[in-house]
């Protein structure tokens, strides 16, 4: 590795892309960055858009799962009238099965009671088809990227719980009978006898035509754990101490087959038993979660991750990466030793140098404290992380979730996120406002709870589930805004751009509402003794408009991606916040007034002989001379003058 001489700033403050702070300069002796350690230039300027396949769209009603297709992820019993369940059906209506699941038990072995609990089994059939059929829908919406939650041939809707990490799900295909027969005549750790499914080459087509349209494709995977029925934990249930992959997982205890009972026992994800728990080579207890040394425990699990990887990478194995994937997503990334994250991103650069990593580091103690991702970003693991304390933060400040905060708090939130991160991740950063795991960006909104925190209604607990009011969808528009202006690529959570609401995890999942589809009037409440108003569920296209236009400033100007900041007025009593997001030759100005009252804002501007404009709404720039801009802004508003 050469080394190379360069003048850097010491800036005398926490944030290190800010240029109005103080700065001394002195010569010292660093190391050029390698191409593996660096970040993928393309992850600093892409709108991410995330697609839970399964409730995306169903374009092919003939891979729709069955009955058999969906045992093992909760429930080990479905009832013998379970059927898919029509797509535009009242969210919260009860399918005519689910009385049959009134005296069940879960897999945990707990009783299955109320609507949470029975939707898990529900089906609505999308799949890989229809994400072919709405290409042109995100073509046009604008978006650049796409990260996909898993699409492991997997029983659960989630599909977390893999049988197969190697093969797309059978039922995103195009002929699941004829797939499970290709899985079963392989030898699962031979890669030699691997063949490419119906699904498999149905997603390896999705990628070809997201890639001609300029979109980049990422696919989620956890390497933390498999499903109960992933064929190595099958193996070992048949074979006991005998299976050569026994030391793949923690195993408890074996069956023994002269009782009746079963008593195959193996350490679980967090207790959950259709989650299976890949082996470490050290115990750690994940109560709390931070970064730490490990590896997993056996040689065979990593190769068998590794050849899976390289798969999806290069799938024709021809040393050209462009027919793969551009990178992964990586499920419950605090919870799996460094060691194996500094091996895993060897595996992933020498396939293709330009692939992106990105770590879920999410809580380090759930509810108040998130993980500090530094220990992740350091050029040898993950090239960003999906940027969770960003949002806290921000709707701490623009709703009040859950009290008001000063300008100068939320700025200094900022600021101290940075400040001890590679100023390259900070700009890769995958900045979100909602996901599969949390509610609906605009139902959070509409409640001003702490972060993922009673987020869905119980007794005593007034959590709203019905369509949000027109301040929270104004309040939206605030936050959408810093998003698409901050330092980080914006990330849409599939639906969120239509307008769509939901609480918490299932009812974030609900099945996207496409414009050409009739939906069912929502009218029916999860928790029986709630009521709650009759909701239309339609797209809504004023909402689409505005993530539209967001899109195409950001794309037009360069300056929101690779640009530095500058906070220009951080004013506590008028509550107006703005900043300058600049280059050598460019500067977008972002203002916002918080407050509930008209204001006059002056501001200055870095481009003195040049005239700036309003180029996101019709607030009109009152005056404006070489230094500054005169603006009088209506409350609760903002602007991007360029």
């Amino acid at each position: 590795m050469k080394t190379k001489i360069f003048i850097i700033a010491i800036i005398s403050c926490n944030f290190l892309i800010i240029n109005s702070c103080k700065q001394e300069v002195e010569t010292t002796a660093i190391q050029e960055p390698t191409a593996f350690e660096d970040i993928p230039e393309w992850s600093k300027n892409v709108v991410w858009y995330q697609i839970f396949v399964e409730r995306f769209r169903n374009g092919d009603p003939t891979n729709d799962p069955t009955a058999e297709d969906i045992v093992g992820n909760f429930s080990s019993y479905i009832p013998e009238n379970w059927a898919i369940t029509p797509w535009t059906q009242d969210w919260y209506k009860p399918d005519i099965w689910f009385e049959k699941l009134n005296d069940k038990k879960m897999l945990s072995g707990y009783p299955i009671t109320v609507f949470g609990h029975k939707v898990q089994l529900r089906r609505y059939g999308g799949d890989l088809q229809g994400v072919l059929d709405k290409m042109d829908y995100l073509e046009e919406l604008g978006i650049t990227a796409v990260y996909f939650n898993p699409l492991n041939d997997a029983p659960s809707l989630h599909k977390y719980d893999p049988r197969h990490w190697r093969h797309i799900d059978v039922n995103f295909g195009s002929n699941p009978k004829e797939d499970k027969q290709i899985i079963a005549a392989e030898t699962p750790n031979d890669p030699t006898t691997w063949q490419f499914t119906n699904a498999d080459k149905l997603f390896l087509k999705v990628i070809e035509e997201f890639h001609k349209r300029g979109i980049k494709v990422i696919l989620d995977y956890s390497w933390n754990h498999t499903g109960k029925y992933f064929w190595a934990l099958q193996d070992i249930a048949k074979k006991g101490e005998q299976s050569e992959f026994v030391d793949w997982f923690d195993i408890k205890s074996f069956d023994n087959p002269e009782t009746p009972e079963n008593e195959f026992k193996y350490k679980t994800w967090f207790d959950v038993p259709s989650l299976p728990e890949i082996k470490e080579n050290v115990e750690i207890d994940h109560s709390t979660i931070k970064a730490y040394e490990g590896d997993l425990y056996s040689k065979t699990v990593k190769g068998h991750i590794f050849n899976v990887t390289k798969r999806w990478l290069d799938p024709n194995g021809d040393g050209n990466p462009v027919d793969g994937v551009d990178g992964f997503r990586l499920d419950v990334a605090g919870e799996i030793g460094l060691g194996f994250w500094r091996d895993y991103r060897k595996i992933v650069r020498e396939t293709n140098p330009d692939a992106y990593l990105l770590g879920e580091i999410w809580w380090e103690e759930w509810p108040d404290k998130l993980l500090n991702p530094k220990n992740y970003l350091q050029g040898d693991v993950f090239d960003a992380v999906m940027n969770y304390r960003w949002y806290r933060a921000t709707r701490h400040f623009f709703n009040q979730s859950p009290s008001k905060i000063p300008v100068s708090e939320f700025v200094d939130s900022l600021r101290s996120f940075n400040s001890d991160l590679r100023k390259q991740n900070i700009y890769g950063m995958m900045n979100l406002t909602a996901s599969h795991d949390v509610p609906r960006f605009a139902t959070d909104i509409f409640n001003k709870n702490k972060y993922k925190v009673g987020t869905n209604p119980y007794k005593g607990n007034d959590y709203k589930i019905h369509k949000p009011d027109a301040e929270t969808y104004e309040i939206m528009k605030m936050i959408l805004v810093q998003q698409f202006t901050y330092i980080g690529s914006p990330h849409i959570w599939a639906g969120d751009e239509m307008g769509m609401w939901g609480g918490d995890d299932p009812n974030c999942r609900k099945p996207l509402i496409w414009k050409d589809l009739d939906f069912e009037p929502e009218t029916h409440h999860q928790v029986d003794y709630f009521s709650r108003p009759k909701d239309e569920v339609k797209f809504n296209d004023e909402l689409f408009g505005f993530y539209k236009k967001l899109i195409k400033i950001r794309k037009e100007n360069s300056v929101l991606a690779f640009g530095d900041i500058e906070y220009l007025i951080v004013d506590d009593e008028r509550e107006i916040l703005a900043y300058s997001r600049f280059d050598g030759k460019n500067e977008v100005i972002v203002v916002f007034n918080n407050s509930k009252n008209e204001v006059n804002v002056n501001v200055l501007k870095k481009q003195h002989k040049k005239d700036y404009q309003n180029i996101l709404n019709g607030i009109k720039i009152s005056a404006q001379d070489g230094k500054g801009i005169i603006l009088t802004m209506p409350a609760k508003s903002f602007v991007i003058l360029k």
